[in-house]
């Protein structure tokens, strides 16, 4: 039987995940990683990696428990990857209380009333409540991404600097073209292409989604955090201030409108409005660190319209199929998108009760193994 291969356009934390997931399910399959920059140097890059286990649909709670599940695996059997438990305490308006967590947080999160909040520069707002919850995490994507690209070579061949200007499906296959000449001819193509949703290589087959790509702003506080600190978590806001104690110091995210941006222009740094709406947020909760600010980070995230992740096939075939639009979840619900791209593939399930066990620090590839931003 000829060997099965498949192309994965987008080095991201998504298409990291989607390739090892790929590997673990097939271990004769032939598998190829594009990207036009380097592994985890787009959205990845910019993530908070901020995990938090919730969702707003069934189907979002059941991949967030996948994706849990997954990554506590995986920091079991590498305890060298850079995914960091941390506390978190959630501050919701009065009136919904407990009820509020229930409707989006898992069970597992356990919320806990509590009088105030372990952040002594942050207040509680009057008629506010302050919860702690369990099980979550931040990670540094940029680096988990390449740890994992790292653990799948040579198994998985990974192009950087080598961007897709063609995708041509014909009859049983699909030809992949290549800026540097490359020409990959794939029984399937996975494009998990994160915001960049307007590239000429796939921009028609793309469009009928409905996909539209949002501006993310975050705000770096310059005060180093301790390794007890907990994350805040502004339900109301749809805000968070989390203690980054690997970078020594605070992060500070928050909900910009900004809409249809091209991730390209996001080049030139903050801008003053974006400063300012998020230190007009911040400082309905913390006047001391919104004027503390220095810095920040910004870039944009695709989102779909139902604001649940798209795992959905681009031809009638069902040889190109999208991964992605997580909308502003691309970290958190990785695992689950990967599996549930390789279950659209028609790929059996591996490894113990269905899901591929974690990486090794010795291990060579996967053959013998398998954002809420």
């Amino acid at each position: 039987m000829a060997q099965r291969a498949t192309a994965v356009i987008g080095a991201g934390i998504v298409g990291c995940l989607v390739a090892r997931e790929l590997a673990a399910r097939d271990p004769n399959m032939s598998i190829t990683v594009l990207d036009r920059d380097a592994v985890g140097a787009g959205a990845s890059r910019r993530s908070a990696g901020l995990h938090l286990p919730r969702g707003a649909t069934p189907r979002t709670r059941r991949m967030t428990a996948d994706s849990h599940a997954y990554y506590a695996e995986l920091k079991l059997a590498c305890p060298d990857v850079p995914i960091y438990p941390i506390g978190a305490t959630v501050i919701t308006d009065h009136a919904p209380g407990k009820r509020q967590l229930s409707a989006g947080y898992l069970d597992l999160t356990a919320p806990t009333l509590t009088d105030s909040v372990p952040i002594r520069a942050v207040c509680l707002p009057a008629g506010s409540l302050a919860w702690h919850i369990a099980g979550c995490h931040y990670a540094d994507v940029y680096h988990l991404a390449q740890y994992v690209a790292a653990e799948l070579r040579p198994r998985v061949r990974f192009l950087e600097g080598v961007a897709v200007t063609g995708l041509v499906s014909t009859g049983g296959e699909v030809t992949v073209y290549g800026g540097t000449g490359e020409r990959l001819v794939a029984d399937s193509v996975v494009l998990a292409p994160g915001p960049w949703l307007s590239s000429p290589a796939w921009h028609d087959r793309v469009t009928p989604l409905g996909l539209r790509v949002k501006k993310v702003v975050a705000l770096h506080i310059e005060r180093r955090p301790d390794p007890a600190d907990e994350a805040v978590i502004f339900d109301t806001d749809d805000a968070f201030l989390l203690p980054l104690v690997h970078r020594g110091h605070w992060l500070f995210s928050y909900t910009c409108q900004e809409w249809d941006v091209d991730p390209d222009a996001l080049t030139a740094g903050l801008s003053g409005a974006d400063v300012g709406a998020a230190r007009d947020c911040l400082r309905r909760y913390s006047p001391a660190l919104a004027d503390a600010r220095r810095a920040g980070r910004v870039f944009c995230d695709a989102y779909s319209p139902d604001r649940e992740p798209l795992v959905r096939a681009l031809d009638e075939a069902g040889r190109i199929v999208f991964a992605g639009a997580a909308n502003g979840s691309g970290y958190r619900l990785a695992p689950a998108i990967g599996s549930e791209v390789v279950d659209l593939l028609g790929l059996p399930a591996g490894g113990p009760g269905g899901r591929p066990p974690g990486l090794t620090p010795q291990s060579k590839g996967v053959t013998d193994d398998h954002q809420y931003v």
